[in-house]
């Protein structure tokens, strides 16, 4: 469990650092900091993903509550104003937990009100419920209530909203239901509730200021649209609750809604493999980011604003899937790519419903297969395999040796080249405007490895299915790609490997891309190389959140991801650290060093950091990425599939999930 006390929740700068996250198995999501107030447009009591996992429209913006103790009004919520935080409600917030969803409790005067708020899964709709406990039982009938007021956006979730004459105030009250509908084209927002009166005097609340995103160089100044608050009285009664939804409810369900998610949340803990608390709490957050797509499941590679794509999909998915138990999950996830695939290679972002991926990326395919390496590993389940993917597999290797998309082609020296002007290819594709701040067009280090990596799977593969000619054909390119990789990317004076060889230019800099030539299954380097890889990594990269993307001696080293789009676009890769390389770099060193006891409590230790983070930025998340430079403040998505995926499959090869790397 992860709470906090007064001293954090009644201190609004640490507070409003720290940011809960809720979903709903279908992209959409709840989200804000744990004082209530919203630092990010993303922010919002329901997101709901109108085209699962996109289309993502924040509907319900945030309930602003007023407490009334014998008849004096106490304000719960709190808004940053220019210049000005108001309400100040967090100076009644006495404490905070993630229980498993989160609960704000509220001491005022002489009564303690606890908040809580989940969603359900498979459904776009939020409940938030509310528990009075005055000091004496039953109350007079004035003693005690409770008015909610309601701010929709009802807009884009990468957007804000502004006062505007097209939106209709109008809306239909029924028993125990509100409905309003303020836009043609959008759902309808219904808002189930056991209110004892309901009043329809509709407001704009203007000038809504939104830090975090002032400090991203976005839009930060909203305009919210009041259409209704309720009254809840606490003369008979001590529960009240509220169930915003894309479709009508029965308030007098809640408890049961309430009850149905508790027990779903219990069983993804009675299925983790280790009572160890780090473990449980990415156990529970890997849960976030496994969402539906059509029949089958994909990967929402970050919150607030990233979707699913193959690379971000493939990564993650022995973490969350296969660490955690749940290998029908994985088949669906690679069923739903492998139905993508297309000229060879995987989408690298997934756009909206019905229109084309993208497919502009030489490794999401490479990855692909290493993630169907770990299903058959952990299930030996051959006939699946073969039915399924054995075929598009044999086709995507064909694809990669004659040729595909942006010239990705095996060269002449058994290694895969890519990468024309414009287009990066790799996972270090940031770019600004026109200008592609890593290129690496060429035969980029990870790319080799992963490269021979799906060889020797494919060969593995061929031989246990009898194909008898494609197993001795993918031996001979593999066996070419080694000779070539050691002749080519060893970086014989740094003991370490070149990033990226581009015909006679060798790029030098000390980048953490070198560790996939350790840490995956099939590798192409002695012990000796593998060893002195792993050290320079050490040395040059290491954090205590994960690799630097470039070391700092480097004249490109950027120690800072902060500032508007450009000036953290162009840091993205060039220092800042990377949260899920940790997962290679363990795997790494562990091969290395071997599986021993000194080795476990190395690694062990240098993922102390993250448990002390899961209490910082998205609460039982892993932040995308750090700053380079301590004291590595976390920056982009509060909550990463990688990350999070990452972190378990390296807790994994420590043994603590009963595992232990591939050799």
């Amino acid at each position: 469990m992860i709470l906090f006390g007064p001293e954090i929740c009644r201190n609004p700068e640490a507070a409003t650092q720290r940011e809960w996250l809720e979903t709903n198995g279908l992209g959409g999501f709840a989200s804000s900091t744990l004082i209530g107030l919203n630092t990010r447009s993303y922010h919002g009591l329901l997101t709901a993903a109108l085209t699962s996992p996109g289309g993502r429209y924040v509907l319900l913006s945030k309930l602003e509550e007023t407490l009334i103790v014998h008849g004096e009004r106490f304000e719960l919520s709190a808004n940053q104003y220019a210049g000005a935080l108001h309400p100040q409600g967090y100076h009644y917030l006495t404490g905070f937990r993630l229980d498993p969803f989160p609960v704000f409790t509220y001491t005022v005067a002489d009564v303690e009100v606890e908040k809580s708020i989940c969603m359900l899964h498979g459904e776009n709709s939020t409940i938030v419920h509310y528990a009075i406990r005055p000091p004496r039982w039953p109350a007079t009938s004035d003693a005690y209530a409770l008015e909610v007021r309601a701010l929709i956006a009802c807009r884009d979730s990468h957007s804000t909203t502004h006062h505007n004459d097209a939106l209709n105030p109008a809306m239909h009250i029924a028993p125990g239901l509100v409905t309003v509908a303020p836009y043609a084209g959008l759902p309808a927002l219904y808002c189930a509730h056991d209110a004892d009166a309901v009043d329809t005097t509709g407001h704009w609340y203007y000038n809504f200021e939104y830090a975090v995103e002032r400090e991203r160089g976005l839009d930060c100044v909203e305009d919210l649209f009041s259409p209704f608050a309720l009254r809840f009285d606490f003369s008979q009664r001590t529960e009240a609750a509220i169930l915003a939804s894309t479709e009508p409810h029965d308030i007098t369900q809640v408890a049961h809604y309430r009850q149905a998610e508790v027990e779903r949340r219990q069983a993804l803990l009675t299925a983790a493999p280790s009572a160890d608390a780090f473990v449980r709490t990415l156990v529970v957050a890997a849960d976030h980011y496994v969402v539906g797509r059509g029949p089958q499941k994909t990967v929402i590679a970050g919150y607030h604003w990233l979707s699913d794509g193959g690379r971000d999909a493939m990564i993650a998915l022995p973490g969350l899937t296969l660490a955690t138990g749940r290998t029908d999950v994985a088949k669906s996830l690679l069923l739903a790519f492998a139905g993508v695939v297309d000229q060879g290679m995987l989408p690298n972002r997934f756009p909206a419903l019905g229109e084309t991926p993208e497919y502009n990326t030489v490794d999401a395919t490479l990855w692909f297969l290493e993630a169907i390496r770990a299903l058959w590993y952990a299930t030996r389940d051959d006939a699946f395999i073969r039915t399924y993917f054995y075929d598009t597999l044999t086709e995507i290797i064909d694809w990669y040796v004659r040729g595909t998309r942006y010239g990705i082609k095996m060269d002449e020296d058994g290694l895969l080249a890519a990468g024309e002007p414009g287009m990066p290819l790799t996972w270090m594709n940031a770019r600004v405007g026109d200008w592609v701040v890593t290129p690496r067009y060429g035969k980029p280090v990870e790319i080799q490895a992963l490269w021979y990596n799906a060889l020797r799977i494919m060969e593995h593969l061929a031989r246990t299915f009898g194909d008898t000619a494609n197993q001795q054909h993918y031996g001979t390119m593999a066996a070419h790609a080694h000779a070539s990789f050691n002749g080519v990317l060893w970086h014989e004076a740094a003991h370490c490997l070149y990033d990226v060889v581009n015909g006679a230019e060798r790029d030098s800099s000390m980048r953490p891309n070198q560790i996939f030539a350790v840490s995956l299954p099939y590798t192409m380097l002695s012990d000796v190389r593998a060893q002195s890889v792993v050290a320079a990594v050490e040395r040059d990269l290491l954090t205590p959140y994960g690799l630097r993307s470039l070391a700092p001696y480097e004249p490109q080293y950027r120690g800072r991801c902060t500032g508007a789009a450009a000036s953290r676009d162009s840091s993205y890769h060039q220092g800042t650290v990377w949260a899920w390389l940790m997962g290679p770099f363990i795997t790494a060193y562990l091969k290395v060093q071997g599986a021993t006891s000194q080795g476990r409590q190395q690694a062990a230790q240098w993922l102390s950091g993250f448990r002390r983070h899961l209490s910082d930025a998205g609460l039982g998340h892993v932040s995308e990425v750090f700053d380079g430079d301590p004291p590595h403040q976390p920056r982009g998505c509060i909550a990463q599939a990688w990350s999070v995926a990452e972190l378990l499959r390296a807790t994994a090869a420590l043994g603590l999930l009963g595992t232990s790397p591939v050799k």
